[in-house]
């Protein structure tokens, strides 16, 4: 198809602009398309029957036509098709439908067969893995809740959340929970809520219904919210037998919305009976430990009398021991020195001159002093020293 040369001072009509769109979107052919049905008109005695159909994961829709006899009776909205269809654009008006030829309804085998093949893609990807889960605040600021307007999930979850705990702030995102727009007001209050920084936890709750009722909490887009969620989610959908795959992302599934609430927040008057059984098995720790420290110390002053008794005499013996000991090694010692004086006075009387005087010999000496030693050195008046005196001598 050539490409229309145009400008601001040749524009062409619009005839010509929504000719050649239809004829591009005519080369299109036939194509099958597949959706949820969203709003379906019914007229009888009407040739062509309208229909929105919805895609499943997004808020896009587009208009079909059905001539008489394609639309089966069992389709009803909300319900999952796959339809063969040729597009059409319309020039009057300037708009795009799909005119169908043929329309098949999903049936729930093939609806469960498709969620078990993206719940298996999910787990793949680890959108399910345990250590994806976050922990739930203990005492949580604000819940986020999203659920039907005046529903009973609503209720059943703030009535038993106020019961545990009175006082507990909600903040409440009212959105359709089933049908074809429910997918894309669950997400738009899930990210709402999420982008607000006093909710610390977020409730999804619907109660309990069909398959198909319950297939947007089982849809890839809602799963992928929760899975990019900062703030921890409860999944409480359904009745206990309902496992939707939002019960596989959130962080916490409540088998039912009464069941989220009495996990979500502590039972005040459950922790208030526990503070005072603790308190009360603190007093009585603390009471115990007490008597026992007082009966200790009661005996304190004997126990310590008879340990420094015990003490005093140990370390008296040991006086008295180190005392003998001591004594017996200074006699050891003065007998050896004893002994060793007297061979040491032994050897030098031995060797005094005094010995030598005794068996009979004199020293004798000349006035000056000198020792004769030879006959020559005799003159004179001598002195002569024997072994009891001294007395003088005269050389001849």
């Amino acid at each position: 198809m050539a490409r229309l040369e145009t400008s601001a001072e040749s524009p062409v009509p619009v005839r010509v602009v929504a000719i050649r769109i239809g004829e591009w979107i005519s080369r299109l052919g036939e194509i099958w398309v597949d959706g949820q049905i969203a709003q379906l008109t019914r007229r009888p005695g009407v040739a062509t029957q309208f229909v929105t159909l919805r895609d499943p994961d997004a808020n896009i829709s587009l208009a079909v036509t059905c001539p008489r006899g394609v639309l089966p009776d069992t389709v009803s909205e909300g319900s999952r098709v796959v339809l063969r269809a040729r597009p059409d654009f319309y020039l009057e008006r300037g708009t795009l439908s799909l005119r169908a030829l043929e329309v098949r309804q999903v049936g729930l085998g093939e609806l469960l067969a498709r969620l078990e093949a993206l719940k298996r893609l999910l787990a793949a990807e680890g959108l399910f893995a345990l250590d994806r889960k976050r922990p739930l605040p203990f005492l949580p600021r604000q819940i986020g809740l999203i659920t039907g307007r005046a529903s009973a999930a609503e209720r059943d979850v703030v009535e038993n959340t106020l019961r545990r705990l009175p006082g507990m702030r909600f903040r409440l995102e009212n959105v359709a929970m089933q049908g074809a727009s429910a997918v894309t007001e669950v997400v738009d209050a899930l990210r709402r809520l999420d982008r607000d920084p006093d909710i610390d936890v977020i409730v999804i709750a619907r109660g309990g219904g069909g398959v198909e009722d319950l297939l947007p909490f089982s849809n890839e887009t809602l799963v992928r919210a929760v899975s990019d969620a900062f703030t921890p989610v409860v999944s409480a959908i359904g009745h206990e037998t309902d496992t939707p795959l939002l019960d596989l992302v959130a962080d916490l599934a409540a088998s039912t919305p009464t069941d989220a609430a009495k996990r979500i927040v502590p039972d005040l008057a459950d922790e208030t009976r526990d503070v005072a059984q603790l308190r009360a098995r603190a007093r009585g720790r603390i009471r115990a430990r007490v008597d026992r420290e007082a009966e200790l110390m009661a005996g304190l002053p004997e126990r310590l009398r008879r340990t420094v008794r015990v003490r005093l005499d140990r370390e008296v013996e040991e006086v008295a021991g180190l005392r003998a000991r001591s004594r017996r090694r200074v006699a050891s010692l003065v007998d050896a020195g004893r002994a060793d004086l007297d061979h040491v006075r032994a050897r030098v009387r031995a060797l005094s001159p005094q010995a030598t005087l005794d068996r009979g010999y004199a020293v004798v000496r000349r006035a000056d002093g000198v020792v004769v030693r030879e006959p020559a050195d005799a003159t004179g008046t001598l002195r002569v020293r024997v072994a009891r005196g001294e007395f003088d001598a005269t050389a001849v």
